[in-house]
């Protein structure tokens, strides 16, 4: 294992990954191809249909596949990496690639956690304001929504790099972990950090908690008004917050976990990372399907659509 001395300049980083049993690592890298596969089908799978389908073209069904659009994206950044590494003694990467995953990183996954926000505000307008819902959730809106999360993602992902960038790297090079990311890198710094991880945490732990109550009394509200008022469709509105609700904590809890604590390693940052990072971009499409009973029958005309055409090819 190549270690750098403590008077080089940092140039790349070694990542341990998950284990170093080899029969294990062999396991685990069958498991998350399996996990990752999935995803891009349940993700691609939501995409086309709402594309294909006409019936969902509506606000909550786009808003429903940008998400899916963003769990493949934030699945791609690092699960790659976790079956690299699983595959080889130890993974190295650059210091400049191991910046621009970290930057990618937190750029999809704050534009995700945004537009989890956005997705909250279209149900609170589709069950308060239903008479005027698609007048105020109108193309331009819903397009607006997307925009604002990616710009608040980039500015997020802007300031974690920024303030990692104005440390110097020049002792140990290993990082305990399968990726890149803020809570191992900024470990290695040579200079004190203490400053900056308070920023840091700040800007992601502290934001994450605001945003993450805020989701929870917004969805409480919701709730309560389909309780109490709504009479038609009751049962679909109830399954749509359940879902969406059920999504914002296997985002938001192990984020938190990770970034709204001082910098200090535990026992199960690993899980916890590979959860949020690899099987929750999974799990998000299953639970929007089994839970929706449009979008599954939806999946069923489009793959009724897929199978005619191709008998009509056959002949």
């Amino acid at each position: 294992m190549k270690q750098q001395n403590l008077t080089s300049t940092v140039t790349e980083f070694v990542l341990l990954g998950l284990t170093q049993n080899q029969p294990l690592k062999y396991f685990l890298f069958m498991v998350f191809f399996v996990v990752y596969v999935t995803t891009w089908l349940g993700n691609f799978t939501i995409i086309i249909t709402v594309i294909a389908d006409h019936r969902l073209h509506t606000p909550m069904y786009f808003l429903l596949a940008n998400l899916a659009f963003i769990d493949v994206s934030d699945s791609s950044v690092n699960a790659p990496h976790l079956l690299s590494g699983l595959l080889s003694q130890h993974k190295t990467v650059s210091f400049e690639e191991c910046i621009l995953q970290m930057f990618f990183f937190h750029f999809i996954a704050g534009a995700m956690v945004f537009f989890l926000v956005g997705m909250a505000i279209d149900r609170y307008v589709a069950i308060y304001k239903p008479l005027r819902y698609l007048i105020i959730m109108n193309r331009g809106t819903c397009m607006g929504l997307v925009v604002l999360a990616w710009l608040a993602g980039l500015a997020h992902s802007a300031v974690q790099i920024g303030l990692l960038l104005q440390l110097s790297f020049c002792g140990p090079n290993i990082l305990d972990n399968f990726y890149c990311d803020v809570p191992q890198v900024i470990k290695l710094a040579c200079t004190d950090t203490y400053l900056v991880e308070l920023q840091m945490v700040f800007n992601g732990g502290v934001l994450l908690i605001i945003l993450f109550i805020s989701l929870l009394i917004s969805y409480t509200i919701i709730l309560v008004k389909i309780r109490t008022h709504v009479t038609e469709g009751k049962h679909k509105a109830l399954s749509t917050c359940g879902a969406q609700i059920l999504v914002v904590s296997l985002i938001f809890t192990p984020c938190i976990f990770i970034y709204a604590r001082p910098f200090k390693k535990f026992t199960l940052d690993k899980v916890v990372s590979v959860i949020y990072t690899v099987i929750t971009p999974m799990l998000n499409p299953m639970i929007y399907t089994l839970r929706n009973a449009e979008m599954k029958k939806a999946i069923k005309r489009l793959m009724r659509r897929v199978l005619c055409s191709r008998r009509e090819i056959n002949t």
